[in-house]
């Protein structure tokens, strides 16, 4: 009987695992064509992976909690009809059906490319094994070989983690910054340089331990990768945005009665940071090597709160083509199914920018940190009501005004200053000028 290998499906840009979260069938059962085998589940989003055939299962080849990598087959199953023609991508591998005389066919896997970029997969000339998440990483900082060996590891036989990668990351070069120390005499002499080892914390009596939930270690694994990566330089201004309030209160209550939907300040910045990018491509980009790669396509993430206190984000694809109407409805429609968890995986992949609205909790500012691989991220803060000094024909006079903060956290090894400036301005321009006419 022919069998077909569910794997593990490509899920977004840069993840190249996922947690297997829950079996939703047991070997020996019955399962249909699309119906779900499993649960996965990214520092992302949560997913099910659907069987692309009917059959009955055969074998699970991994428990739940297991981390599982991009195309790593997860099941067997024995067919229970023919294989389908043009199976979904990234979904499975057909098994060739074994005749008693024949010998073995090796299966075919289709790696994902962030494999396929790493060293070859297994152990070091030492018998170390490296992973090809650690293997990415090393090959991204420049880490060879010799020096990867060296790194101490916390996992099982001395493995090296990514935990164990980015804590030492995060001291690598410090012993080469400081300065060596000379002697009093006529030779100088380098100074052995310790790493730096920051204070273990630890409980006292009566404090809580909570541990981290799945999602939440996968965030601080990523927010440090990083830091790690891109060298952040924040940028701030100050905007007068007392024309998009009053638009705002002149068509809410309309606008909800018409489509059913609130009319909130997000489309509108959305809006003009499409507007920008399209003038300003060098902040459209990410960073690959000694290379630029200039995104043709303008796809905005949009970061958004969960109620346990996490954050996804989810992407409004090619921003710069919608209509103001459109950008309200896809704001609104992925913020409401990010907070119900109905996001699928390819709604939260392929984000070329990211705008955080930190206002929605009273935050006047922020330095937002770059969702990687793009090399910026704007942050919009609080609208509040200020004196300001406003220049008229007659002279100065204070009134009172709607002031916003915009700022904008970039990437500095190809957005400089004055690039960031620039755009960072033209993005104010747009909201500080906005028509209080406008039709939505």
């Amino acid at each position: 009987m022919a069998k077909f290998e569910i794997v593990m499906p490509k899920l977004g840009e840069s993840i190249v695992e996922a947690t297997l979260t829950k079996w939703l069938k047991q070997v020996g059962e019955q399962i249909s064509e699309d119906e779900a085998i499993a649960e996965i589940a990214t520092d992302k989003v949560d997913s099910e992976v659907p069987s692309p055939v009917a059959g009955i299962i055969e074998q699970l080849l991994f428990k739940e909690g297991d981390v599982v990598e991009i195309g790593k087959p997860i099941a067997v199953i024995a067919l229970d009809g023919k294989v389908p023609s043009d199976p979904k991508s990234g979904a499975q591998q057909p098994v060739s059906q074994k005749q008693p005389s024949e010998a073995p066919v090796q299966k075919s896997v289709e790696v994902p490319q962030e494999i396929i970029l790493a060293e070859p997969l297994g152990q070091s000339d030492s018998g170390r094994f490296y992973s090809p998440l650690v293997r990415n990483i090393a090959k991204e900082e420049g880490i060879g070989m010799e020096e990867l060996e060296k790194i101490a590891g916390s996992g099982k036989d001395n493995r090296l983690t990514k935990d164990d990668l980015m804590k030492y990351l995060s001291t690598r070069g410090q012993a080469a910054q400081r300065p060596a120390a000379v002697s009093h005499g006529a030779q100088a002499q380098s100074a052995a340089v310790k790493p730096v080892h920051l204070p273990e914390a630890k409980a006292e009596a009566g404090d809580e331990v909570i541990e981290m939930s799945r999602m939440r270690k996968l965030i601080v694994q990523h927010m440090v990768a990083s830091e790690a990566t891109s060298v952040h330089v924040t940028s701030v201004i100050e905007i007068d945005v007392t024309n998009l309030v009053r638009w705002r209160e002149k068509n809410k209550k309309a606008f909800e009665m018409r489509e059913g939907e609130k009319l909130t300040f997000t489309p509108v910045f959305v809006h003009a940071v499409a507007r920008t990018l399209k003038e300003f491509p060098m902040l459209n980009s990410s960073v690959s090597g000694e290379n630029i790669i200039l995104r043709k396509n303008i796809n905005i993430g949009m970061a958004a709160a969960l109620p346990d206190g996490n954050l996804i984000v989810p992407v409004i694809r090619n921003a710069d083509h919608k209509s103001l109407l459109g950008l309200v409805k896809a704001v609104n429609d992925l913020a409401n199914r990010a907070r119900n968890n109905k996001l699928q995986p390819d709604e939260i992949q392929g984000g070329t920018f990211t705008l955080t609205n930190v206002g929605s909790f009273d935050t006047i500012f922020a330095t937002p940190i770059i969702n990687q691989p793009q090399v910026a991220i704007l942050a919009t803060g609080a609208i509040k009501k200020r004196p300001v000094v406003l220049e008229t024909e007659h002279g100065d006079t204070i009134a009172i005004r709607s002031m916003l903060y915009l700022s904008m956290s970039y990437d500095h090894r190809i957005v400089d200053g004055a690039l960031g400036g620039m755009a960072l301005r033209r993005m104010g321009e747009y909201l500080q000028n906005w028509d209080v006419n406008t039709p939505i």
